[in-house]
């Protein structure tokens, strides 16, 4: 039987690993931010599971999804920011949320609990966080050339549509996963802030994207380790080792 430490940290950091690759590219357009909200409108998901006792995550993807296309859509109808339109969403999924939230089970809903991770979550989280991956690394090149200019990437041939769809639905499922590390109150910093420490400390793209899958691996792997000897919970120690970094980055900004 695999040690139960184990299964959370080789969990922790396949989710790790794809929120912080995926955080270098919202960071560069912008975007960090909008896994918060997203990451809050996971909880009527969260809400459902905790109360009929099946996995969080599971609970948390078709509220994130439903949310990820009603953005899509309201962006293609209105053409308003989509970090306005997330706001929208998010507000009216907390609200659900909070309607039925179990309030002695909240905790775990809103900074998550990677200790209660099964064999097999791991064994799914594998194929899934690789998957979710390659998928990010492909449309990568494309967003960042839509972040420069829509009307240059049209002109080479890029289906701006679709690969906003892709992009944001990458989003969706990241903030899903992260839920289960570090809960829906904190999917915004677990993107966000490895990514800005390594453009602290990068000088090219190649780089940038590489250091903020390390750092982010690494504040999780120190988190978990640290939420073993001290009994705290695990996703704010990550969050707070991951802070941690970007401060010693300040010395070697580069």
């Amino acid at each position: 039987m695999i040690d139960q430490f184990i299964l959370s940290l080789i969990s922790g950091i396949f989710i790790s690993g794809v929120a912080g690759y995926l955080g270098s590219l919202m960071l560069s357009k912008r975007m960090s931010l909008v896994a918060g909200p997203l990451g809050h409108l996971t909880l009527p998901g969260v809400a459902l599971a905790l109360i009929y006792g099946f996995d969080i995550s599971l609970g948390a993807f078709p509220f994130v999804i439903l949310g990820i296309v009603l953005i899509w859509l309201f962006e293609i109808r209105t053409k308003l920011p989509m970090e306005a339109l997330t706001a929208v969403v998010f507000a009216s999924g907390v609200a659900i949320a909070f309607l039925f939230l179990p309030i002695g089970q909240a905790e775990e809903a809103l900074i998550g609990d990677i200790s209660k991770v099964s064999l097999g979550d791991t064994i799914i989280l594998f194929p899934l966080c690789f998957f979710l991956f390659l998928v990010i690394k492909r449309i990568y090149p494309k967003m960042v050339l839509i972040n420069i200019s829509e009307d240059l990437a049209k002109s080479q041939g890029v289906d701006v549509k679709k690969y906003n769809f892709i992009y944001l639905f990458s989003i969706a499922i990241t903030v899903a996963l992260g839920v289960k590390l570090v809960g829906g109150l904190l999917t915004a910093a677990l993107v966000a802030i490895p990514s800005a420490t390594s453009r602290n400390l990068s000088r090219n793209l190649l780089q940038y994207k590489l250091n903020s899958l390390i750092f982010s691996v690494l504040s999780c792997t120190i988190g978990i380790f640290l939420f073993k000897f001290t009994n705290l919970p695990a996703g704010p120690l990550i969050i707070l080792t991951s802070a941690f970094f970007f401060l010693i980055s300040l010395v070697f900004k580069r």
